[in-house]
């Protein structure tokens, strides 16, 4: 039967819209033929070949990544009952290296600017720095200087997912989440944070303020802060930043068949091992990072001290996936256990 002219349109404008099916299963796909680099160089190996084919990085570091690998995909299985289909807003924050054969996805907080700068390096946009350090990072983040797979056609998307080695770091959630607290709550220079987020924490969650805190926002505790991310309210109104936006929703990996999951546990390690597979380990070097200011367990454990053992399992359970996808333990300082 005919189908009425009402539907046959929306029909159509459904299929042209930009959304991308990614009931893909790339587990269980082989890599794409050999490549061809856009300088006209002969073809090469992509990273995915060199992931599956495992005669560049030694065996050990392999089953490391492989047991990752296995163990998100399980946990994709256990915790996720429904599948859906991503849209451009998904892929705002995975980067993409077509020179190399790379899907990138970043978390704030995840040394993530570093990895940025090693894009830029590899993909050109750093003009004559070749060492990631000399690249300021502001620059880093500045938008348009490296493309998002969101900027890319349905099929060119779907090209890219299928023959692209992804990968992203991840970190413990709460060391990230007090690490973002203190780079954007506790630092005097971060005041475009203070005005847009700490003013609006102050008046929601601090009894009899201050015109002052109110005015400023620069002053927040982190009571202030857990208070803030647990209210329904919070996300009724917008996003999360993503700066302490979980992670699962920053990149997907139960859509998204990650080849690679980094930690910042091993961070040099897993790092030294996606350039390997890029091929390009000596072209450019991922920076050490500075371990004096880190956050650590111990640092995280001394902020959730004063956090009420009520507040700390809604904490948990906001970020309760990240935990389990990702497998971290719950950490022994928390009290309500």
């Amino acid at each position: 039967m005919r189908k009425p002219k009402g539907i046959r349109m929306v029909s159509a404008l459904c299929l042209g819209c930009f959304i991308v099916v990614i009931f893909y299963f790339n587990s269980s796909l082989k890599p794409e033929h050999l490549w061809e680099r856009s300088s006209g160089q002969k073809t090469r190996r992509n990273p995915l070949q060199s992931l599956y084919e495992g005669d560049q990085v030694e065996s050990a570091v392999q089953a490391v990544h492989q047991g990752r690998r296995e163990l998100l995909e399980e946990a994709c299985r256990s915790y996720t009952r429904k599948r859906r289909v991503l849209i451009p807003e998904d892929l705002k924050h995975i980067i993409v290296d077509d020179q190399h054969g790379l899907l990138y996805c970043y978390v704030p907080k995840v040394a993530c600017t570093n990895w940025k700068r090693v894009l830029m390096v590899l993909t050109g946009v750093s003009g004559d720095h070749k060492d990631p350090l000399a690249i300021p990072a502001n620059e880093a983040h500045i938008p348009g200087n490296l493309r998002t797979l969101s900027e890319y056609s349905t099929s060119q998307i779907n090209q890219r997912l299928r023959s692209y080695l992804k990968f992203l770091f991840v970190r413990e959630p709460f060391e990230r989440l007090v690490s973002a607290y203190r780079n954007k709550f506790t630092r005097s220079y971060n005041t475009a944070f203070h005005k847009r987020y700490g003013t609006k924490i102050v008046r929601r969650h601090r009894p009899d303020p201050q015109p002052e805190a109110l005015e400023k926002g620069d002053d927040v505790s982190f009571e202030e802060f857990v208070y803030y991310l647990v209210d329904p309210a919070t996300q009724r109104e917008e996003p999360f930043n993503e700066h302490w936006e979980r992670v699962h929703s920053l990149c997907h990996p139960c859509l998204i068949h990650y080849d690679v999951v980094g930690k910042y546990e091993t961070l040099e390690q897993d790092s030294r091992y996606v350039l390997q597979l890029a091929g390009v380990e000596q072209q450019v070097h991922f920076p050490a990072s500075s371990k004096s200011t880190r956050t650590t367990g111990d640092m995280a454990a001394d902020f959730f001290q004063n956090i009420s053992p009520f507040y700390q399992k809604k904490l948990y359970n906001l970020y309760r996936m990240d935990f389990l996808l990702f497998n971290y333990s719950v950490p022994a300082y928390l009290k309500f256990r």
